[in-house]
């Protein structure tokens, strides 16, 4: 019995008395409130850092593919100029061994160059494209106008960036028939 006593004096000191209740439950609510905002705050905070993280990961990626693609721009350029150097002696020479031989180093670069994505532009009959040509000069033509009628030096992209653009010669469009004036003869009478 004795423990039972024990077990309901130790329950009547840990009961409090309702008067003596703390009163500040508001206080505590308005502490929870703040609590689940800061909470709502960093949970937002997070989404946008990872968010961020994600897009970022992306910008690494694409930055890497462009820089394996485009990172020999300059070294694809001066390559360009000895094929086009190569083009011209193989124009003005007369000589068949080294005809023959000159066809080979100029293809052999050809292909080396389009195996990592040089492509020549094609240009005759095409219409004019700023963004691709370099109008060095107009001729009358049959053509309509802005029309390529020569290609002066050849232009290439790289994966489809423009490497260098081609010169060309527009055409003024067809020339309109000038009509000569007819002579009417005067009757003498």
């Amino acid at each position: 019995m004795s423990e039972n006593n024990n077990k309901t004096s130790e329950q009547k000191e840990n009961e409090v008395p309702e008067n003596k209740v703390p009163k500040d439950t508001s206080n505590q609510a308005q502490k929870l409130e703040t609590l689940e905002h800061q909470l709502a705050e960093k949970e937002n905070k997070y989404v946008y850092l990872y968010a961020e993280f994600e897009n970022f990961k992306k910008r690494a990626q694409k930055e890497k593919i462009e820089l394996l693609q485009f990172g020999w721009e300059k070294i694809a350029y001066e390559l360009i100029i000895v094929l086009d150097n190569l083009e011209r002696a193989l124009q003005h020479t007369q000589d068949s061994q080294l005809i023959n031989g000159l066809k080979m180093v100029l293809n052999q670069l050809k292909n080396t160059i389009e195996k990592h994505g040089v492509k020549a532009l094609e240009t005759l009959h095409k219409p004019f494209d700023p963004n691709l040509h370099e109008a060095i000069g107009t001729e009358p033509s049959d053509h309509t106008a802005q029309t390529i009628t020569q290609e002066q030096m050849k232009g290439y992209t790289l994966h489809g960036r423009l490497l260098r653009p081609a010169r060309v010669i527009l055409s003024q469009g067809p020339q309109s028939q000038k009509t000569q004036p007819i002579e009417i003869a005067k009757e003498k009478a």
